[in-house]
């Protein structure tokens, strides 16, 4: 566990701050998650094969490397650092 503790010039509490802060990147990470799932979804339909395999078969050199392969692998990617950040920031909790 790791604890952060936020000091303010200010008298008024900053949590609430914070709070809406965590919860807009997290609403705006979860509108990223559903656009790549549905990018990943697109690359699936059109090469008739779900990413996970897509990703072995890439990582075994089975495929040759194009263009929409790297796109496929980016928005792979993109979509696995926007889960670990969202969820990430869901588990924050406020010490009172």
């Amino acid at each position: 566990m790791t604890e952060l503790k936020l000091i303010s010039k200010q008298s008024a509490s900053i949590q609430p701050l914070v709070k809406n802060a965590i919860d807009s990147f997290v609403r705006s990470a979860e509108e990223g998650i559903q656009k790549t799932q549905q990018n990943l979804i697109t690359f699936e339909t059109k090469y008739g094969m779900i990413t996970s395999e897509f990703i072995q078969r890439y990582e075994n050199d089975e495929l040759d490397e194009t263009l929409e392969f790297g796109e496929w692998i980016g928005e792979y990617r993109m979509l696995q650092g926007l889960i670990e950040d969202a969820d990430q920031l869901r588990g924050i909790e406020f010490a009172a």
